[in-house]
């Protein structure tokens, strides 16, 4: 798999790209990146990017005529067009199925805004975006480089183990179970003794019922899209019954537990 960035700022990359696991996934041939520097398709000698938004307000907009020619020359090159990822607070919420759906893609490329945005017209270019959240970052370099790093690591011999990625948080619509490890006790906590047991079907039915616990206590709005059982759905309706006795009842057992 190929990533591409047009960035105004192609130098931060490179650091995190070539750390851990993506370093190592790099080196093996499993993914590949190009930066690119939207200054390369300026034709002023300020190699200027920006300029004031009509109608006024504050701060500076990107031009659409290098983004424009940037992408169009990007995608022009090699035998496959790239998937083009824009970013912006009005783009779809970038989450686990958008990352498996973009490891399945030969080449993306991601564009990077700044200042107070890019000129409208320039997102027509774009084949999804995306928003990484209800807040506003300084640039798309550090959206660009968490979608990488969340797709890279889907992608078959990245982790080592191929079964690492199913097993993490959002690959089944249910956050991760809790994990442990030695000592078995430490300041009087002491680690589950399901995991001590060495019984692997008891782990794996308590790692199912502990994500479930997990989610509706963290993350309920996930529980209504994951997928589960009828019986795991029936254990899941007796916790929120169960909670709400106690929330009812004035209690703060569930907000502790």
């Amino acid at each position: 798999m190929r990533f591409e960035t047009l960035s105004v700022f192609p130098g931060v990359f490179g650091q995190y790209f070539d750390a851990s696991i993506l370093g190592r996934a790099q080196k093996k041939g499993i993914w590949e990146f190009v930066a690119y520097d939207l200054r390369d398709w300026t034709h002023d000698r300020h190699r200027t990017v920006d300029d004031a938004p009509f109608g006024g307000g504050q701060g500076m907009l990107m031009k659409p005529a290098p983004i424009f020619e940037a992408v169009r020359d990007i995608s022009s090159r090699g035998e496959v067009r790239p998937h083009v990822v824009f970013f912006s607070p009005c783009g779809a919420r970038f989450d686990q199925r958008a990352a498996e759906r973009l490891a399945q893609q030969e080449r993306v490329l991601l564009v990077c805004g700044r200042y107070e945005g890019m000129d409208e017209r320039a997102y027509s270019l774009a084949d999804e975006v995306f928003s990484l959240g209800d807040y506003v970052l300084t640039g798309g370099e550090l959206a660009a480089m968490v979608v990488v790093d969340a797709v890279v690591r889907l992608l078959p011999g990245a982790l080592g183990d191929d079964m690492s990625a199913k097993d993490e948080s959002f690959s089944d619509g249910l956050l991760e179970y809790e994990q442990y490890t030695r000592p078995a006790d430490y300041d009087g906590r002491r680690v589950p003794e399901v995991l001590l047991s060495g019984d692997h079907q008891a782990i794996r039915e308590w790692r199912r019922r502990n994500a479930i616990e997990r989610t509706l206590r963290w993350r309920p709005d996930l529980l209504e899209s994951a997928e589960l059982t009828e019986e795991e759905r029936a254990y899941a309706a007796e916790l929120v019954d169960g909670s709400r006795a106690v929330l009812d009842g004035g209690g703060d057992e569930w907000a502790r537990s």
